[in-house]
C-alpha cells in the first residue's frame, strides 16, 4: 500500500492579516469622458448662474444698485441711450448672480479636476470651494468700502466743470472694479494650489517679484480706465500684498507637494 505525503497547508490567515489588493484612487480619465465631464461640469456651473441671476432680478438687484450708487453720495445718473437703464440693471443681476453661485462654480471646477485626485486630496475641495467664496467676497467687501470712496471723490471733482454722470458708465466701472477685486483676494489660494501641487516654489515666486509689481498696475490699468495714479494705486496695492501673502502660504505648504518635484 503505497503511502501518500502529507500535504502542506498553508497557514491560516486572520481577515485582519489578509493581505487586501491596493486600490488606486485616482482616475485616469479618456480625452472623450474629459470632454464630457467639461461638458457636465459647465452646464451645472451655468444652471447655478442662470437660477442665481434670475433668483436676484428682482427685488435684490433694485436694492444693490441704490447700494452700488452710495459711494457717488447718490448723485443723480442719467441715461443717454433707450437700452442704457435695463443693460445697467441686467449687469448689476449678473454680478449678483456670480456673487450668489461661485461656491458651485468653485466647486465644479474642484469636481473637474477630481477624478486625477486621490481620496486624501479630494477632502480640500469642500474647504477650498468655502475658503474661495469667502475671499471673493472679502474682495468685493473691500473694494466698495476701501476702494471705491476714495477713488469717486477723486474722479467726480474735476477742477473744472460739474460731471454729468451715465448710467451706463458708471455702474460699468464699479462692477468691474468689485468683480475683478474680487477674483484678487482668490490669488492667495491659487498660489498656494499651485505649490501644494509642485508647480511653484515659494522661492521662485520671491524671485518674480518685480513682474508680479508690473503685472498688478498693469491689471489695474485695465480695471480703471482713468489715467489717474491715485485709483490705479488703489487697485494695484491689494494684488502686491495678495501675491506676497500667497507667497508665504506656498512656503508653508511646499514641503509635502501632492506631485512629487
Amino acid at each position: 500500500m503505497a503511502v501518500q505525503p502529507p500535504t502542506t497547508q498553508p497557514p491560516h490567515q486572520e481577515p485582519s492579516q489578509q493581505v487586501q489588493p491596493s486600490r488606486h484612487e485616482g482616475r485616469v480619465l479618456t480625452l472623450l469622458e474629459h470632454l464630457q465631464e467639461l461638458r457636465y461640469r459647465l452646464m451645472v456651473s451655468a444652471g447655478a448662474l442662470v437660477i442665481a441671476v434670475a433668483a436676484s432680478f428682482w427685488p435684490l438687484t433694485g436694492w444693490f444698485i441704490d447700494f452700488l450708487k452710495e459711494p457717488a453720495d447718490n448723485r443723480k445718473l442719467y441715461f443717454f441711450d433707450p437700452t442704457e437703464g435695463w443693460t445697467t440693471y441686467f449687469r448689476v443681476s449678473l454680478l449678483l448672480g456670480i456673487a450668489i453661485s461661485m461656491p458651485v462654480l468653485v466647486y465644479q471646477f474642484l469636481a473637474f479636476i477630481g477624478p486625477g485626485l486621490t481620496k486624501d486630496e479630494r477632502r480640500w475641495m469642500y474647504p477650498l470651494a468655502i475658503g474661495a467664496t469667502v475671499a471673493f467676497l472679502a474682495g468685493c467687501a473691500f473694494a466698495y468700502y476701501i476702494e471705491l470712496p476714495p477713488a469717486l471723490r477723486f474722479l467726480l471733482d474735476p477742477p473744472e466743470g460739474e460731471p454729468l454722470i451715465s448710467v451706463r458708465k458708471y455702474f460699468d466701472f464699479v462692477t468691474r472694479l468689485i468683480l475683478v477685486t474680487g477674483l484678487v483676494f482668490e490669488l492667495p489660494l491659487i498660489v498656494m494650489g499651485m505649490a501644494k501641487i509642485g508647480v511653484v516654489r515659494s522661492r521662485q515666486l520671491l524671485g518674480w517679484w518685480r513682474y508680479a509689481l508690473i503685472i498688478a498696475f498693469v491689471v489695474a490699468a485695465v480695471v480703471t480706465p482713468s489715467v489717474d495714479p491715485i485709483t490705479q494705486s488703489l487697485v494695484a496695492a491689494p494684488i502686491i500684498v495678495l501675491y506676497f501673502l500667497g507667497t508665504l502660504l506656498a512656503k508653508l505648504v511646499e514641503g509635502s507637494p501632492w506631485i512629487p518635484r
